[in-house]
């Protein structure tokens, strides 16, 4: 039994449960991508899947790896990469190690954190938002377009709209105002997200398996991951969600294939709860270290084959 963690020990998330497989004593590798000139990877894909990695560190039989965490960047993204130009052969190495690995993360039989296929719902926020209405949560009216008479409809519907990026790529969330007005053309060349804007508590789930980790977030801020100034830092606390909240973000993880989720939901003031997305590789580290939820453990536990407990946290 072997964990696999791939990514650069930079990424907060991946380096911190990195540590807690240390602690628990667990064998462990961590496939450092900064290596990954010297990284070599065979496969062989027959009646069974049978592949090995070699760095200058280490070399591991694939099949005795039974849980693997992801967080890499697209290696090609990678400064000596970069340096080295799109028709080098250390792109070109480069390029081969990744598919390779993905390749395998897709038909390996260890538990994936998370699997690429899995994750691709993230890639276009309307298609997700069905998956999320389909098991139970409201979600916003939203409108995707590049008509900007659509918008103005919208918005004169609506009377308070917030707007976004409709692909996987991190985007604030921002309120139209009426200085928006004449840069509102401007979507004719970006088809954008326009949500009817939901008042109410903001939380954020992190699912773990079966463990549940919800913390409410206090902040006057349109998206509280971009506070205005520093007298609006969001607050978190640690919360309990009612159990058919917490039992329904369980099973849209379950939906979306994903054993590790992030979800963003507001409770409005007449009880209702929306969900906005669904986080397939989320940066939990922030709200473990507001909050001092053990996710980190839990993630690690996961990857062992322990189904994490289902911690008690602080209640309202």
């Amino acid at each position: 039994m072997l964990t696999l963690l791939w990514g650069l020990p930079g990424d907060s998330p991946l380096y911190t449960v990195y540590q807690e497989l240390n602690d628990l004593g667990f064998p462990t590798v961590f496939l450092d991508q900064r290596e990954i000139l010297q990284t070599e990877i065979t496969l062989s894909v027959g009646s069974k899947i049978e592949g090995e990695i070699c760095t200058p560190n280490f070399k591991i039989d694939l099949n005795q790896v039974t849980g693997v965490y992801l967080r890499p960047y697209d290696s090609r993204r990678l400064p000596m990469v970069v340096e080295a130009g799109s028709n080098s052969r250390i792109w070109q190495h480069a390029v081969a190690v990744d598919d390779a690995l993905l390749s395998w993360v897709e038909m390996t039989s260890a538990l994936v954190l998370n699997r690429p296929s899995a994750m691709a719902s993230n890639n276009s926020k309307p298609y997700q938002l069905q998956q999320i209405r389909q098991v139970g949560f409201q979600v916003p009216d939203t409108l995707v377009t590049t008509d900007s008479d659509a918008v103005y409809a919208f918005w004169k519907q609506h009377g308070s709209v917030i707007y976004k990026s409709i692909s996987s790529t991190r985007s604030k969330v921002s309120r139209l105002s009426p200085e928006h007005h004449k840069r509102l053309a401007n979507v004719a060349w970006c088809p954008t997200q326009f949500q009817q804007y939901i008042p109410g508590q903001d939380y954020r789930v992190h699912v773990v398996g079966e463990a549940v980790f919800a913390c409410a977030i206090a902040s006057t801020a349109d998206d509280y991951r971009y506070p205005d100034d520093t007298t609006d830092y969001p607050q978190l606390k640690n919360d309990i969600l009612p159990l058919e909240i917490e039992q329904r973000c369980r099973q849209l993880a379950a939906t979306l294939k994903l054993p590790l989720a992030g979800i963003d939901l507001r409770q409005t003031s007449d009880g209702e709860w929306y969900c906005f997305e669904v986080n397939p590789s989320p940066g939990y580290t922030f709200y473990q270290q507001e909050t001092h939820q053990p996710i980190s453990l839990a993630i690690a536990q996961l990857l062992t084959q322990k189904q994490p407990q289902r911690f008690k946290m602080a209640t309202r």
